[in-house]
């Protein structure tokens, strides 16, 4: 394979090796598929449903009230891309009116796990950050002054 040539319009080079790993890999390449799932699942209605579906299914009204500020075109949106991606499943009950539930497929869960830890580590250091902001934003109005 030529130098500058990839295996597909998708194909990225794995990230597993740390001695390997550079970010600017799929960072550059807007056709890059690990790209296309972090800017998926790392947007702020995708987290939100995928915490709020840990431990329940929830019919799309229950997400919609749960999710403060999203859209019903937004949430549906966001469901489907999820659910294409084998995170959600969509459950479609045979009753009048229609009832639908979503739910973490086991994908979904593992998914979880990882954003628990995100949101684990950011509740540990949120007073540091906290702390650098300030000190940022009073160096900077001194510079300005």
């Amino acid at each position: 394979m030529e130098d500058g040539t990839f295996k597909s319009l998708g194909y990225c080079e794995s990230t597993m090796d740390d001695d390997d790993y550079d970010v600017r890999q799929w960072d550059v390449r807007e056709d890059c598929e690990v790209r296309q799932i972090l800017d998926r699942i790392a947007d702020k209605w995708s987290l939100l449903v995928i915490a709020l579906l840990d431990c329940q299914s929830l019919r799309f009204t229950q997400l919609r009230r749960e999710i403060d500020g999203i859209s019903q075109r937004m949430l549906s949106v966001t469901l489907r891309q999820l659910e294409r991606d084998g995170l959600v499943s969509r459950t479609v009950h045979p009753v009048v009116p229609p009832r639908v539930d979503y739910a973490l497929t086991p994908l979904g869960r593992t998914l979880h796990q990882t954003i628990k830890s995100l949101v684990t580590w950011t509740e540990a250091h949120q007073e540091e950050i906290a702390a650098a902001r300030a000190a940022y934003d009073a160096r900077r109005e001194m510079m300005e002054t």
